[in-house]
């Protein structure tokens, strides 16, 4: 039977600083695990473009707005879609934003809704990310989650659908800086 190896975070960025990854390899550490991140088809693409510029408009300028860059948890580095994290942008010069940094992450899913709902729901909650959004494609709706819950069996307490003619409130360290009609993202 073949061996398999589980990264730390550490571990991981020693592979990027022998190269031995590099930026045009795609991946993410998540659990653990090296993942590739699977190719952006056009929906998915247009639905980042709406959500950045959007949030960008909502979100106070005290917060630091990410798109598709790492964030460090701690048994993984996922690149979420969207992260908004608290400010200023300097904090973040030598260190990615942390659990305690996060304010709302939000992943964009056509293909990978399984992935998006399973292990980065799991690595989310456990380490109490307040606020997780799934755009869902296919199923033409925005899952909120909030209320994590860490410990041996992580995951969120509450999960509400938006549907096309809602507005899903965007929520940033228990308050409501603003809001975004589904129609928005998902015409």
């Amino acid at each position: 039977m073949p061996s398999v190896h589980r990264f730390t975070v550490e571990q991981y960025h020693q592979l990027g600083d022998a190269a031995i990854l590099t930026p045009e390899d795609r991946v993410e550490l998540i659990d653990g695990w090296i993942r590739e991140k699977p190719v952006q088809k056009p929906p998915h693409a247009r639905c980042v473009a709406r959500l950045v510029r959007i949030i960008l408009r909502i979100i106070p300028e005290t917060y630091e707005f990410l798109s598709q860059l790492p964030i460090t948890l701690p048994t993984s580095e996922p690149e979420p879609d969207i992260v908004v994290a608290q400010g200023p942008e300097e904090r973040y010069d030598d260190a990615h934003p942390g659990p305690g940094d996060v304010a709302m992450v939000i992943e964009v899913s056509d293909s990978t809704l399984e992935f998006d709902r399973g292990p980065k729901l799991l690595i989310y909650a456990a380490a109490r990310l307040p606020v997780y959004w799934i755009v869902n494609i296919p199923d033409r709706r925005v899952e909120v989650y909030t209320n994590p819950r860490a410990g041996r069996r992580p995951t969120y307490r509450t999960r509400t659908n938006y549907r096309r003619g809602s507005k899903i409130p965007i929520v940033l360290d228990g308050r409501t800086v603003g809001g975004i009609p589904v129609n928005d993202l998902l015409p």
